[in-house]
């Protein structure tokens, strides 16, 4: 942007002295880097802090499909890359036997049920103990338990998604044993989460809810607007850990702020695949005379898209 602006002031001036209006001396010439100063002074830097632009980059929380019962796969219903509802079922384990086991156990509680209402009726006639209801109703809490579990590992011989999503990545088919191991990569789409890069000297006035344009790759030429979410108050550097040892010294580096923006196209935001890039401006309340500039810078970058890959 100064390069262009200089380039017209060179014009004027080319135009000017061309007509006989001014004389070409050492003042026209040197005040091209003093033009380039002042812009860099009044301009470029109240900008950067002002409007703050950096690098996105969208996000989605993803999902390791573990089951939690182990046995064999009879059905893969999913297809890969193919959106799904939260519930929807993603494989199903062989039922047999976790059917069995609820069978068993419902077989053995009715049975202590019996007893123990015998056992009742005994007591209640002073012809029993009351150590043996005590035990029986001992051993028909332990079953009921039982059957509690053994019903809930039967239902989770259905795996199903845990959000709005697509699954990703999927080789599990029928015949597989699985066990307590990931089988499956889930993405969940209920929620895009764009990270924006912003130094750490340009973030000091960013707040959520301030407006916000990302110019992606994926959609060269066009400009989308959303807002801030937040910023998160942590990067990597600044994190400490247990450890048994003293502190090691190591370069300090000033590591950029992540800022989380939301999209006010919802439905564009849920079509952008994650890993998608661009870049994106926050306009603060600070130094607004520069917003008309970063519109500018934004709409070339959104323009170049088309053919710059990087």
């Amino acid at each position: 942007m100064i390069m262009a602006i200089l380039a017209i002031y060179g014009s004027i001036l080319f135009l000017l002295e061309k007509f006989g209006i001014i004389r070409w001396n050492h003042y026209w010439t040197a005040s091209f880097p003093g033009l380039w100063l002042l812009l860099q002074i009044a301009l470029m830097i109240p900008m950067g802090w002002g409007s703050p632009q950096g690098p996105a980059l969208v996000v989605r929380t993803t999902v390791q499909i573990t089951p939690n019962v182990p046995g064999e796969v009879i059905d893969v219903p999913v297809v890969a890359n193919t959106p799904l509802k939260a519930g929807d079922v993603l494989f199903r384990i062989d039922p047999v036997p976790y059917e069995a086991a609820v069978k068993s156990i419902q077989a053995q509680l009715t049975f202590q049920e019996q007893r123990l209402a015998q056992a009742r009726e005994l007591q209640d006639h002073n012809a029993g103990r009351m150590v043996d209801v005590l035990e029986r109703q001992a051993m028909v809490d332990n079953l009921r338990g039982q059957l509690e579990s053994a019903r809930w590992n039967l239902e989770k011989t259905i795996v199903r998604a845990p959000a709005d999503g697509f699954v990703t990545n999927m080789a599990l088919r029928p015949g597989a044993r699985v066990a307590s191991a990931p089988v499956m990569a889930f993405v969940e789409t209920s929620e895009t989460g764009i990270g924006v890069e912003i130094t750490q000297n340009n973030a000091r006035y960013i707040e959520p809810g301030q407006p916000v344009e990302v110019a992606f790759k994926f959609a060269p030429g066009a400009i989308y607007t959303g807002k801030v979410r937040h910023m998160i108050q942590a990067v990597s550097s600044g994190q400490v850990g247990v450890s048994g040892t003293v502190v090691t010294p190591k370069p300090i580096e000033s590591s950029p702020f992540v800022v989380v923006v939301d999209l006010d196209d919802k439905a564009f935001a849920r079509r952008l695949p994650m890993g998608s890039t661009g870049d994106a401006a926050i306009f603060t309340r600070h130094a607004t005379f520069t917003r008309p500039i970063r519109w500018i810078l934004l709409r070339q970058l959104s323009i170049l898209n088309y053919v710059n890959p990087f």
